[in-house]
C-alpha cells in the first residue's frame, strides 16, 4: 500500500460471521417463562470520585482533555501539521487525595511535516496542554515526553496494529480503578461485560453525587445464563457517609439489574455508541438522544 494513500480508504474487509453458539444462546435468549440471563460470566466495575466535576479520575480525564483540543485545533485548520493517531499520558500529583499539579507529561501524536523534529512538535502542542490542565499544574519541574522517540509521521494501522483489541483501560478509568476485563466495543448491550459496566458506572457516580462517598467503587457479578447479578458490592474507600452495606441494599431497590432492566433503565438499545469510540466511556455529558446515558445522575439514592 502506498503511505500517500489513506488507510480507510485501501483497507478490504472480509466479513465472516456467524450465529453465536446454540449451547450459549440457550441461557442468554429471552423465554416465556424467564428473563434473559446474561451472556457470560464475570465481574464488572464502576468508579466515580469527587475529586473532578465530572466525577471522574483526575489522569484519565485530562488525558483525554488534551487529546480532544488537540483534535479540534487540527479540525479546524489551526495546526495543519498535526495528525489524527495520537495518544497521551499524565502523571498527577495528589495532596491528602487531591489533585494538585503533573509530575509528567507523555504526549505522541503524528505529524505530516517529515521534517519537524519532537522539539518542534512540542512547540505546537505546549500552549493547547497549559490551557487545558488547571492553572498551576504545570511548573518547571513538570517533566516533558513529546514524541520521544522521535518523528512520528507514519500513523493509525499503516504505522502498527496490535493485536490486543481495546485499550479498556483507557475506555475507563485510567488504571485508578479494578476492572472486570472485558471489553465494551464491538458488543452490543445484552452483553453484561458493556451494559453492566455503564450500570456500575451509574450507580457508582450517583452514590457520590448524593454524597454518600467521596470515591466509589461499585462491583457486580452474573453467571452466563442467570439473570440477576450474584453480588453487589461497594467499596468507598473510608470516605463513606455510611455503610457500604447500606448503599448495597439501596442500589438493589432503586434498579433492576438484569440484563434486560439496565438496558431498559439506561435505553441503551439505542444507536449510540459510535461516538464512545475516542475519548473514553465516562465522564463524557448525558446527550439528548440518549447518548451516554449512564452519566446522568438522576437516581435519587437515599439511605
Amino acid at each position: 500500500m502506498s503511505r500517500k494513500n489513506s488507510c480507510h480508504e485501501t483497507v478490504e474487509i472480509t466479513n465472516l460471521l456467524h450465529e453465536q453458539s446454540a449451547h450459549i444462546a440457550q441461557g442468554v435468549d429471552a423465554a416465556e417463562d424467564k428473563d434473559e440471563g446474561a451472556g457470560d460470566q464475570g465481574i464488572m466495575f464502576g468508579y466515580a470520585t469527587d475529586e473532578t466535576a465530572e466525577l471522574m479520575p483526575a489522569p484519565i480525564l485530562y488525558s483525554h482533555a488534551i487529546l480532544r483540543r488537540l483534535a479540534e485545533v487540527r479540525k479546524s485548520g489551526a495546526e495543519p501539521t498535526l495528525g489524527p493517531d495520537a495518544k497521551s499520558q499524565l502523571s498527577v500529583i495528589y495532596e491528602h487525595g487531591v489533585p494538585v499539579g503533573v509530575s509528567s507529561i507523555v504526549l505522541s501524536t503524528q505529524h505530516l511535516d517529515a521534517s519537524m523534529t519532537s522539539a518542534d512538535v512540542r512547540d505546537v502542542v505546549e500552549p493547547y496542554i497549559r490551557e487545558t490542565l488547571p492553572e498551576g499544574w504545570i511548573t518547571g519541574s513538570t517533566s516533558w515526553h513529546v514524541n520521544p522517540t522521535g518523528k512520528f509521521v507514519i500513523g493509525g494501522p499503516d504505522g502498527d496494529a496490535g493485536l490486543t483489541g481495546r485499550k479498556i483501560i483507557v475506555d475507563t478509568y485510567g488504571g485508578a480503578a479494578p476492572h472486570g476485563g472485558g471489553a465494551f466495543s464491538g458488543k452490543d448491550p445484552t452483553k453484561v461485560d458493556r451494559s453492566a459496566a455503564y450500570a456500575a458506572r451509574y450507580l457508582a457516580k450517583n452514590v457520590v453525587a448524593a454524597g454518600l462517598a467521596k470515591r466509589c467503587c461499585i462491583q457486580l457479578s452474573y453467571a452466563i445464563g442467570v439473570a440477576k447479578p450474584l453480588s453487589i458490592y461497594c467499596d468507598t474507600y473510608g470516605t463513606g457517609t455510611v455503610l457500604s452495606e447500606a448503599i448495597e441494599a439501596a442500589i438493589n431497590k432503586c434498579m433492576d439489574l438484569t440484563p434486560r432492566g439496565i438496558r431498559t433503565h439506561l435505553g441503551l438499545n439505542k444507536p449510540i455508541y459510535e461516538r464512545t469510540a475516542a475519548y473514553g466511556h465516562f465522564g463524557r455529558s448525558p446527550e439528548d438522544d440518549g447518548g451516554f446515558s449512564w452519566e446522568k445522575i438522576d437516581l435519587g439514592l437515599t439511605i
